[in-house]
Parts: structure tokens; C-alpha cells; sequence
């Protein structure tokens, strides 16, 4: 089942709505555009910048300064890593407009977020430099772009689902979203899942967010909205106590609204995303072991501490587990 994704996609099934994450017009863009390296110097790491992101980028470029490179015969021996190598930049399809995620800062034109980074980072495994060219996708061209060959994969919160698997590979999972809680930011008596017995609790009226009150928080008042700017005002102005759908949502909300946070452990249904690649290649095989080893020596810890942990105050969960 599809959520509303970052990049734009389907707004119509699980989530409805006024994205929180990164602007819709912005995201369906079909232009293409370099994004530079992101070196680990201390002239580019500002709180911010120009974009307002919440990215900590002095440790995003640390971890791309401390990135993987791998041995040149590896690199060698498959066919994919090895195009991308003799062009010197990975092709991705994503975003540019999502909050912790894949933000470009206008200021300086970087891309940064847990996103970006993944791509960044096999970029410099691949070719020694975390170099990307970004292409704007929708949720009409993702495969597309895949099948023509016009990029190399697709990392934009994309939900690995059955349907999909038909037409593209899908590495991963490298990340998953489950839903979450948010409060106003001097709410002290809802800090778990079990707090919000007895309390109103907003959720979107086409989302999976009723049911899932019904079973984990059946004690709840659940007041209904239609999308995700009115949910987050009825928690600003007290109308409601809490607002429960996808954590992801409510990542981009905290980030870009200082009254209100997240409380709790994210709960319910997994949504995994996964990285696209062409069907049948043996790109799987090569970015699949690549995503085990940067989560077993602590890259993958340290990118979601510099971007999702700056709006999740918790320690770094663990990675879903990859497919083999």
C-alpha cells in the first residue's frame, strides 16, 4: 500500500494531502541538475544555510568525508558500478524539495538529508567522490526513468511494494517508516502510544491513521481532518492533544514548526523503502552488500543521527533487514 511519499507520490490511497514534506509543484519537476560533491569542510557546514534545513551539516559532511571506497577490482567485476565509475557520477532519480530527506539549499546548491546521502555515499564507494546528478521524478516516471536507462536508480523514499517488483529491483530496505506521535512542544503528559487513552487525537480522513488509533489507542477521541496542514493547526491551536500518521509526515512538520514534537516510538505497519534499479542487472547484488557493510561499520548510524535523529531525538534505530 502506497503513504504519501516525499518526491510527490501518490496522494490518493493510504495518506491524502497537503504534503508536509517539501512542496508538490517543486517535486514534480522534470528538470535535471548536477549536484556538487559535499566535501567535509568547515566553510560548508553551517546550521542551515539559505534552505532553513535542520541538517546538521557539519556531521552529514563528516560521515561523506569518512564514506567507503571500494577496492577497484570489485568495482571491476560488475558491470553496473563499473558505467557509473567510467562516468565518474551516479545518476539518481529523487527530490530536491524534502525536508531531511533530499534538500537542496539554494544558497550553495548542495543536496543533503538521509536520502541524499545514501546516494552520496555509494557514489563515492563507486567512483571515490560522493557525486550525484539528480533527476526529478513523479510517481509517473520513477520506473520509466529506470527502464530507459535514463538513471542509475531511484532513492526517494520509494515504498517497496509487489506491483513495483514486477517492473524494477529494489535494494534494501535502507530505511522504514512506521507511524508516530506529535504534540505541541509544552505537552509533557503524552510521551508513549498508551498516553493517548482518553485524549483527542487527530489523524487525516482518508489515511489508515483511524484503524490504527482503533487498535493501538481504542480509548482515544479521534477527530479527523482532511489533510496534514489542518491536522498539524488543530494541534497548534489546542483543538486537539495529538495528531498520529506516518512518522515521515511528521518529520518535515517538527522540522519546519518549533511549537510541536514527537513523542513516543514510532508504532503500527512498516512502510520499507527501498533504492529502484534496472530489473535483472547485477546492480542488486552489488548495492544490497554494499548497504550491509555501511551498516555494520556505523555509516548508516551517523547519517540518520545527522539528519532524521536532529528531528527524532532517540538513538539511531535499527536498520530493517536486507533482503538477500
Amino acid at each position: 500500500m502506497d503513504r504519501i511519499d516525499i518526491d510527490g507520490r501518490s496522494l490518493t490511497r493510504r495518506r491524502v494531502l497537503g504534503l508536509g514534506i517539501g512542496t508538490l509543484g517543486a517535486g514534480m519537476l522534470a528538470a535535471c541538475s548536477n549536484t556538487p560533491s559535499l566535501p567535509a569542510s568547515s566553510g560548508s557546514a553551517s546550521s542551515g544555510g539559505a534552505s532553513g534545513s535542520i541538517i546538521d551539516l557539519a556531521a552529514y559532511d563528516a560521515v561523506l568525508a569518512k564514506g567507503a571506497v571500494a577496492d577497484a577490482s570489485l568495482v571491476e567485476a560488475n558491470s553496473w558500478a563499473k558505467a557509473i565509475k567510467a562516468r565518474g557520477v551516479i545518476n539518481r532519480g529523487g527530490t530536491d524539495t524534502s525536508s531531511l530527506f533530499s534538500l537542496r539549499d539554494p544558497a550553495t546548491g548542495k543536496v543533503a538529508g538521509f536520502d541524499a546521502g545514501i546516494s552520496q555515499l555509494l557514489a563515492k564507494y563507486i567512483t571515490g567522490q560522493p557525486k550525484e546528478n539528480l533527476s526529478q521524478v513523479t510517481v509517473d516516471t520513477r520506473e520509466t526513468l529506470l527502464q530507459n536507462q535514463s538513471v542509475d536508480l531511484i532513492i526517494a523514499t520509494y515504498s517497496i511494494t509487489p506491483a513495483r517488483q514486477q517492473k524494477v529491483d529494489f535494494a534494501g530496505p535502507y530505511y522504514e517508516s512506521k507511524s508516530a506521535i506529535l504534540v505541541k512542544s509544552t505537552t509533557n503528559n503524552i510521551n508513549s502510544v498508551d498516553d493517548l487513552a482518553g485524549k483527542t487525537v487527530a489523524t487525516q480522513t482518508a489515511s489508515t491513521g483511524v484503524a490504527l488509533l482503533q487498535k493501538f489507542a481504542p480509548k482515544a477521541n479521534v477527530q479527523t481532518f482532511d489533510d496534514n496542514p489542518k491536522c498539524l493547526a488543530a494541534v497548534q491551536q489546542g483543538r486537539v492533544d495529538a495528531y498520529v500518521i506516518d512518522q515521515s509526515i511528521l518529520l518535515s512538520d517538527v522540522a519546519k514548526n518549533k511549537d510541536v514534537k514527537l513523542v513516543g516510538d514510532p508504532f503500527g505497519n512498516s512502510d520499507p523503502y527501498g533504492i529502484g534499479l534496472h530489473k535483472g542487472t547485477d546492480a542488486l547484488a552489488f548495492v544490497n552488500a554494499w548497504l550491509k557493510a555501511m551498516e555494520a561499520d556505523g555509516t548508516w548510524a551517523a547519517l540518520w543521527k545527522a539528519t532524521v535523529g536532529q528531528v527524532v531525538k532517540t538513538d539511531p534505530p535499527t536498520p530493517p533487514a536486507i533482503a538477500s
